[in-house]
């Protein structure tokens, strides 16, 4: 079972940067597609960002497009998500989670998930 614990946010004001980080605890990790999903206070867990096993292929929210990026370091068992020009609409907890899958936008087919790190983004 993979353990996924995630770090990096914080409160920023609009228009800030944040690097959030993803550290797994298995050496499986290069085996996982992996993605980013938030949640804002009352609403559903939605899918912001998603990358192949490989690291070269990469979905992303329409809503995040051109702002973050999601990259992957397979020797370090580790997933970032670098969020720039941040939008108040981007507060939420944030959520790595692991799947056995080929890389897709729904929760259901991702199989672990992190506790979540908070990301509060001021105007």
């Amino acid at each position: 079972q993979v353990q996924l614990v995630e770090s990096g946010g914080g409160l920023v004001q609009a228009g800030g940067s944040l690097r959030l980080s993803c550290a797994a605890s298995e050496r499986t990790f290069n085996t996982y597609t992996m993605g980013w999903f938030r949640q804002a206070p009352g609403k559903e867990r939605d899918f912001v960002a998603g990358i192949s096993v490989s690291g070269i292929s990469t979905r992303y929210a329409d809503s995040v497009k051109g702002r973050f990026t999601i990259s992957r370091d397979n020797a370090k068992n580790t997933m970032y998500l670098q969020m720039n020009s941040l939008k108040p609409e981007d507060t939420g907890i944030y959520y790595c989670a692991a799947s056995s899958n080929p890389l897709g936008y729904y929760r259901i087919m991702y199989d672990y998930w992190g506790q979540g790190t908070q990301v509060t983004v001021s105007s």
